[in-house]
């Protein structure tokens, strides 16, 4: 990646209904039909999740006195509902465009120097659902951009998602050095919880939650005082292991997550190989991994918080230190994991901090069904 490309108006959204995770964890254990293993892992996995709050599209999950008929939570007798794939993909094709718009809002107008009009790319990124014309369109339509911007979609890829859409943004800037690429990722992993006696599904319904990231990339200066990051490169790679570790399926009730607890040993085994190649250009990177010094030459890691123990791995095996992994572990408290969307919270949580300084390296990584290993490398501007 040539030098010069930046992210820039890092923002971020999420909806209005806060889930607490004591409350969520007392509500799934209370549903009908679970048998007592269940409810054991129901009670583990909430609770060790160094989760502490989440927050959904779905204004009838929480106890509030309603006058509409329950689509997802009676709240009169305290069960979860089973509405079908259609109803939660329609509820997800109006929430999911006011959160297009809402981050795409955000990102614009926190870039100095850029206007919708001069957006000449549109990067969206979901894997929660699906319509069309879809976010895409949307973002054009209503946020005022030219009827000529290119539109691109990066669907269905799970939680690495944002890492391709950044790369995608970045090839069109190296293209194109004129070129003004708006990416927003939106997911709505609340649509698709569900009561179950699946041990998956009982740790899927533990950490998913809702949530919108977005901003520019682009070539272009940067402003005087502007902070951004510059996307140095990016790599992708495919563990030899762990294809049916994690998956994303479409069944009758809602998608589907497989996430086996064998994920953060495949990622602990595996993360030192997939970063050899993103540090192999740059001599003294390369040889930090060798000695065990990577937290030690690269300052700060927006690892994607895909759960607690999957940070602990992380953290063991690249020897970093806690506050390194400060930036994923308040992301994954604060909001949960958010799919594809939680990558950018955790980069922007590095952009606030007091200890962020201009030149500072980044690695960021994310991981998603395949298993899929996204990484790339930036550095902190301004």
């Amino acid at each position: 990646m040539s030098a010069g490309v930046h992210l820039r108006g890092l923002s971020t959204a999420v909806p209005a209904t806060v889930l607490p995770q004591p409350a969520v964890r007392d509500v799934f254990a209370a549903q009908p039909g679970l048998n007592r293993l269940a409810q054991r892992i129901i009670t583990t996995s909430f609770d060790v999740s160094g989760i502490d709050r989440r927050y959904s599209v779905l204004d009838e999950l929480t106890f509030d006195e309603r006058d509409d008929e329950p689509v997802f939570f009676d709240r009169a007798t305290g069960d979860l509902l089973l509405p079908g794939t259609k109803a939660r993909n329609e509820i997800y094709a109006v929430e999911a465009t006011k959160m297009y718009l809402e981050a795409g809002r955000r990102a614009i107008a926190a870039t100095p120097g850029i206007e919708a009009s001069d957006i000449t790319h549109v990067v969206t990124v979901s894997c929660t659902g699906f319509y069309a014309p879809g976010p895409d369109y949307m973002l054009v339509r209503d946020l005022g951009l030219g009827p000529a911007v290119q539109r691109y979609h990066l669907g269905f890829m799970g939680c690495y998602a944002s890492m391709p859409a950044l790369r995608t943004a970045a090839q069109f800037c190296v293209a194109d050095p004129e070129a003004v690429v708006l990416v927003v990722s939106v997911e709505l992993c609340t649509l698709h919880l569900r009561s179950s006696n699946d041990p998956d599904t009982i740790v899927a319904s533990s950490l998913f939650a809702d949530g919108a990231g977005a901003g520019i990339v682009t070539a272009r200066p940067l402003e005087e005082g502007e902070r951004a990051l510059e996307l140095d490169r990016f790599e992708t790679r495919i563990t030899p292991v762990g294809e049916g570790d994690m998956a994303w399926k479409i069944g009758d009730h809602g998608f589907e997550m497989v996430l086996s607890n064998a994920v953060p040993a495949i990622i602990d085994d595996h993360i030192t190989g997939a970063l050899e190649p993103l540090f192999a250009p740059d001599d003294e990177l390369a040889d930090s991994l060798g000695a065990d010094a990577a937290g030690e030459r690269v300052a700060h890691w927006a690892i994607h918080p895909g759960g607690r123990s999957i940070l602990d791995k992380v953290e063991s095996r690249l020897k970093l230190t806690e506050p390194q992994l400060e930036p994923a572990r308040e992301t994954l408290r604060d909001f949960g994991n958010m799919s594809s969307a939680t990558v950018l919270f955790v980069l922007r949580n590095i952009l606030d901090r007091a200890s962020s300084e201009d030149g500072d390296r980044v690695a960021a990584m994310a991981f998603g069904p395949g298993l899929t290993v996204e990484s790339a490398l930036m550095t902190v501007k301004g």
